[in-house]
């Protein structure tokens, strides 16, 4: 036999008890919903995150200690000494304990110096009005790929006599090689150059490609020029004034190499000032800066909505288990097990947030296409987080359902009746 209890409330009727029921149900649900699109917000940027520091940036960034320096022309006019000053403080930084190795160049990756400019091949025939590749231009000195831990791939290194005897060579990045000649090796010997009316220069090298705007953009195709040449963009004698120096070194970051530094600096030019001084690891981090943003402020938005679908799931069902004293203490005196009185509980907490969970999966699918800019090798429908989410939110409502259906499966049948 089935019995029927019907719980009424004396302020109220029975359809305003149900209205309300379900009005509290229907927020639950959107408050899951919205849990749901958040929580996996944050799972796909932890996931492009992770992504990101799994990728190869092409340089080596621990152990590195950058600072820049710029030698100006009302201090320093003939352009072939700036260079002699820069390989003056290059040594003495070389002598300093610990420094493996020192070089420098006009910039180091994903330090933001982003210059781009036309390429022209000399065995390419040119359209009239068509536009050549564009490459991205740096300027570095001996030894600045070792420093910096960039693989040399073909050829060879620039050495001083390629800056001083202002020879028209230059090296460039493994993906100009293989886009303009099929392979690096091919591409040594081949000569390009900036403008109409700058000198060929010859590739003498092929170096690996790196991640000069940061881990989440593609290696830009990128030739790297002596730090002094002639006849380059509409200069006789073109010289970078500006440089960034980059020590191999242990103890980087630290200050009692820097108090070095400064002595080695100024030892060869008396009281430049040096800037920007930080480590290789600051500078590659900082890159990130806009996922890792991403990352804490949704996690926040995340756990917050996680707080409060579980705090009204929580409140819906101890409401459910109030009303249904009467009822749950007649299913104890006649004898219905107290494992099945708790699962009945928890599985109305659990179907609340499957409902949830149902209307914030279908959301996420539709919304998350939009933050698909800030993503990395992660998919904006990513099956392994909308299944985390899920299945985590899932067990967080049955757990946040178990204290309601333990005190129902603890109602006294005596003092059930009486109350009524």
């Amino acid at each position: 036999p089935t019995l029927t209890v019907r719980l009424s409330a004396p302020s109220r009727s029975p359809s305003q008890t149900r209205e309300r029921h379900r009005t509290r149900n229907a927020l639950v649900i959107v408050q899951t919903a919205l849990a749901v699109v958040l929580l996996i917000a944050s799972g796909l940027m932890i996931r492009t995150f992770q992504s990101l520091r799994r990728v190869d940036p092409g340089f080596r960034a621990t152990g590195l200690q950058t600072f820049h320096i710029f030698l100006p022309e009302t201090a320093v006019k003939e352009p072939e000494r700036v260079i002699r000053i820069f390989e003056g403080i290059q040594r003495k930084l070389s002598e300093i304990p610990g420094v493996v190795m020192a070089a420098f160049g006009n910039s180091v990756p994903t330090d933001g110096n982003n210059s781009t400019d036309p390429l022209y091949a000399e065995d390419r025939a040119y359209r009239e009005g068509e536009l050549p590749s564009l490459g991205r231009f740096k300027f570095v000195a001996p030894g600045f790929f070792q420093a910096m831990g960039i693989r040399l791939i073909s050829g060879r290194d620039f050495t001083w006599n390629d800056l001083y005897g202002r020879r028209e060579v230059t090296i460039i990045s493994e993906n100009m090689a293989r886009e303009m000649w099929g392979s690096p090796s091919t591409a040594i010997g081949k000569r390009i150059r900036q403008g109409m009316k700058d000198d060929w220069r010859e590739i003498v090298g092929v170096v690996a490609d790196v991640r000069h705007d940061g881990a989440d953009q593609k290696a830009p195709t990128t030739v790297y020029c002596p730090i002094l040449m002639k006849n380059f963009s509409g200069d006789s004698t073109f010289v970078e004034r500006g440089a960034v120096f980059a020590l191999r070194t242990d103890r980087a970051g630290s200050e009692s190499l820097m108090n070095q530094v400064r002595e080695a600096v100024w030892s060869v030019s008396k009281d430049v000032p040096l800037a920007r001084v930080r480590t290789m690891d600051e500078i590659y981090r900082a890159s990130m800066a806009r996922s890792s943003f991403a990352v804490v402020m949704l996690a926040i938005a995340g756990g917050m909505a996680l707080l409060l679908a579980l705090v009204g799931i929580y409140g819906v069902i101890s409401y459910s288990v109030s009303q249904r004293t009467r009822e749950l203490g007649i299913r104890i005196a006649l004898g219905a097990p107290l494992g099945a009185l708790k699962a009945m509980v928890v599985r109305q907490g659990v179907a609340l947030a499957s409902a949830g969970a149902i209307f914030g999966l279908a959301a996420s699918a539709a919304l998350m296409r939009l933050m698909s800019a800030l993503l990395f090798n992660v998919d904006s429908v990513d099956p392994v987080t909308y299944t985390a989410v899920s299945i985590g939110l899932v067990a967080a409502a049955a757990i946040a359902s178990y204290l309601p259906a333990r005190r129902a499966s603890n109602v006294d049948p005596t003092e059930a009746l009486r109350a009524e």
